[in-house]
């Protein structure tokens, strides 16, 4: 029987197991590599490394020489274009994973902003509010001079000792009976 283009083939297994990798743990380790990359101490050790490679093969007795000067240190191009073919996807992954960030972080900060500015939009309404609501309650200095009419006829009133008109202010009662 023909295959058939419209069904699909059957899944092909492979000698070779499977491997199940973190991907957060790549990501982590592509960052950390590319991060330490791109230091001073990296360009340091480079530095050492190549010298002391040019260095051995230069000067070392010809039998231990393994890349020849003749040659333009061949061995040493290769090893540094291998360090270089790593490097650059590295590098970008770790950039690819900056950028998932810097995308977050730049949706977290415009739905803070959004926040804020109707949290702020709100404050503005509630305060315009307090101020309709404060111009129909009385001010302090009214309240002040309430209180103090109300003091000046307490003192009046007990200056003349009358409670109410009509009145005659006494000693309070004790709650008990006169003696007849």
């Amino acid at each position: 029987m023909a295959d058939r283009l419209d069904t699909p083939k059957e899944a092909r297994r492979s000698l070779l197991p499977r491997i199940r990798r973190d991907q957060d743990a790549v990501g982590k380790a592509t960052e950390a590599i590319a991060r330490f990359l791109g230091t001073p101490r990296f360009l340091i050790w480079l530095t050492l490394f190549c010298a002391i490679w040019i260095a051995w093969n230069s000067w070392a007795p010809q039998a231990l020489r393994f890349d020849k000067a003749e040659n333009g240190f061949t061995a040493l191009t290769l090893v540094l274009s291998l360090q270089a073919s790593y490097a650059a996807p590295l590098i970008l992954l770790a950039q690819n994973r900056q950028d998932d960030r810097d995308r977050v972080t730049a949706e977290q900060d415009r739905q803070r902003a959004e926040r804020n500015l109707a949290d702020t939009e709100y404050l503005a309404r509630e305060m315009a509010s307090l101020r309709l609501a404060l111009s129909e309650v009385a001010t302090r200095d009214f309240v002040r001079g309430e209180i103090r009419n109300l003091l000046e006829e307490l003192e009046e009133q007990r200056e003349t000792g009358r409670d109410e008109p009509g009145r005659t202010v006494g000693p309070p009662a004790t709650g008990r009976a006169a003696a007849p």
